[in-house]
């Protein structure tokens, strides 16, 4: 372990192919970021993140304050989503959203009452080193905090790699590679304290061996404010370092190849190799929730191109219209031809301008023809091999296509298909102006559509089986009762018929036995010298009684006799 270094003695890698393109990022950082207004009506999509859609928790109609909860995550895998700032919800409903298919999603509309009234925040955790570190996580999770780096996956996910991985090296990626976004460079240059302090608090979690603070070295002013920050922290085991500017050095697994030199391997997550990678957008967001409570409403956007007149970097509220950003930047000059969210080799045209920034919009380039010229119809491929020299995975663009354009999605899938981070490095080489990244996004969805449907099949074969098990458990069950219920009527006629058969008459023994303890009695009674009762005095309706009963006696006596004859001649 070592002390926060200014300067950085360490080897560093290379991985295959990337571009060298012009960065263009001095248009946007001659002023200092500006705070955006709070607009009259912010947009809030309830999916601003990769995983399950967040669920409203609020009405029509209700007044809601600043950071307060409106939509809670569903699942592991999910993020929720808070007031940007104070107002009464106007709509829960569809809502034209940034996307590259330009679909709607359920956004939750707030019309601003101008107050900006925050919620009471949760008490700040300044002292979280003696916390627990589930309490940490969970606090960063309700926080509703993703990655900043434009994947936007829920950063509570990515902190807890679980109990046996063991976590050696915490990257902070502050490469920002693509041309034209600068607010990951200006969040370094104005506040690298907070990066710092977010910084601190994964170190706490993780429990990292070194921390490596990426950098590509055309950011000299983020470079020198990072490692001031860090030498004043007095943090052990944190390193700034440059990196040589190429597109894409900024790609997680890139970034890692160039400060470690090891490979994450096909299809898995950098955790597996003892890595964990964080924006450090997300870093200052952390130490946000953590250190004052406050969740993520807000993140800086860069408003750039030859678009708009004055192009700059902006802190902006959720929900906020990408027309207000463009109205803030000077408007559109006479040389717009698209607008794009994201930079010009990953990004992607937005029809529309009243899309709202979400926590995953980075940049919006208002481009002229000349920055985002239109590649023409596309030609049948040359076989050049060009695509091939440039990936940063190395992989076989050429192969995918063709697969992809034939549907073919599980050859697309044995070329790896799902390790294409769609950098656009292919589509910007290849002289025949095939829209490569556009065939590689079609063959992704469909192939997450194809295993959800799949995954569906299963789910309903499973409860088709479960189903037919319980009924012929049920069925099992009523046949056992009904040969139980047989079995016991078939032993009443056998049990009958075998007294039957010994002779048995169960009358006629009563009468027997009844017969036989009363001349015992009278027996006994005669031996102790007790008289029988004198007949003589019995009154005549009396002596008629027992005349009846010495009557009956001997015709049930005859009848047993005969019975018991006619059946000794029968046999």
């Amino acid at each position: 372990m070592h002390k926060a270094t200014s300067v950085s003695n360490r080897k560093l890698f290379h991985f295959h192919g990337g571009l060298h393109l012009p960065d263009n990022k001095s248009q946007s950082t001659g002023d200092p970021v500006r705070k955006a207004p709070i607009p009259a009506r912010l947009i809030v999509p309830l999916q601003q993140h990769i995983g399950e859609i967040a669920e409203p928790l609020v009405t029509v109609g209700e007044r809601v304050l600043k950071g307060q909860l409106i939509a809670r995550a569903q699942g592991y895998i999910s993020a929720p989503v808070h007031a940007p700032t104070s107002g009464t919800v106007a709509d829960i409903a569809e809502h034209l959203i940034p996307h590259p298919s330009g679909l709607t999603g359920l956004c939750v509309v707030i019309d601003s009452d101008c107050r900006d009234e925050w919620i009471d925040l949760p008490e700040p955790l300044t002292s979280y080193h003696n916390s627990d570190p589930a309490e940490l996580r969970e606090r960063i999770r309700q926080s509703g905090i993703v990655g900043l780096g434009g994947a936007a996956f829920p950063t509570s996910v990515k902190i807890n790699p679980g109990p046996e991985t063991w976590i050696k090296t915490l990257i902070i990626n502050g490469a920002e590679c693509e041309p034209y976004i600068t607010c990951d460079d200006m969040l370094m240059r104005e506040h690298p304290q907070r990066i710092i302090s977010g910084i601190e608090i994964l170190m706490h979690l993780l429990k990292p061996e070194r921390v490596l603070v990426g950098i590509e070295d055309n950011k000299p002013e983020a470079i020198g404010a990072m490692r001031e920050a860090a030498a004043s922290s007095g943090l052990t085991g944190l390193e700034v370092v440059p990196i040589p500017t190429l597109y894409p050095s900024g790609g997680e697994k890139q970034l890692i190849r160039v400060l470690t030199g090891k490979e994450v391997p096909s299809g898995a997550i950098p955790a597996k190799i003892g890595i964990v990678c964080h924006n450090v957008g997300t870093a200052a967001a952390i130490a946000d929730a953590v250190l004052e409570g406050k969740p993520l409403i807000s993140r800086l956007v860069t408003v750039t191109g030859e678009g708009v007149k004055t192009p700059a970097n902006f802190e902006v509220l959720i929900g906020t219209p990408a027309r207000n950003l463009i109205e803030l930047a000077g408007d559109y000059t006479s040389k717009i031809s698209k607008l794009i969210l994201g930079g010009p080799m990953m990004g992607f045209t937005l029809n529309d301008d009243a899309a709202p920034i979400t926590k995953a919009a980075n940049c919006l380039l208002a481009a002229s023809g000349h920055e985002a010229p239109d590649p023409g119809p596309a030609t049948p491929c040359i076989r050049c091999g060009q695509c091939a020299a440039v990936c940063p995975v190395n992989l076989l663009p050429q192969q995918m296509y063709w697969y992809a354009r034939a549907k073919d999605l599980e050859k697309t899938q044995e070329y790896h298909l799902f390790d294409c981070i769609e950098c656009g490095c292919c589509s910007h080489v290849c002289p025949a102006h095939i829209p490569l990244v556009q065939y590689y996004r079609y063959a992704k969805t469909e192939s997450w559509a194809q295993e959800q449907e799949k995954q569906k099949a299963e789910q309903a074969r499973k409860r088709h089986e479960v189903r037919v098990a319980r009924l012929e458990r049920l069925e099992a069950e009523r046949q056992a009762k009904l040969r139980m219920k047989k079995e016991a009527l078939a032993k009443k006629p056998a049990a009958k018929k075998s007294n039957d058969a010994d002779g048995a008459d169960p009358k006629k023994a009563a009468i027997e036995a009844a017969m036989k303890r009363a001349a015992e009695k009278k027996a006994k009674l005669t031996e102790q010298g007790v008289a029988p009762q004198n007949t003589e005095n019995l009154t005549p309706a009396q002596q008629a009684k027992i005349d009846q009963a010495e009557t009956r006696r001997k015709a049930s006596h005859s009848a047993t006799t005969v019975t018991d004859t006619t059946e000794s001649q029968d046999g």
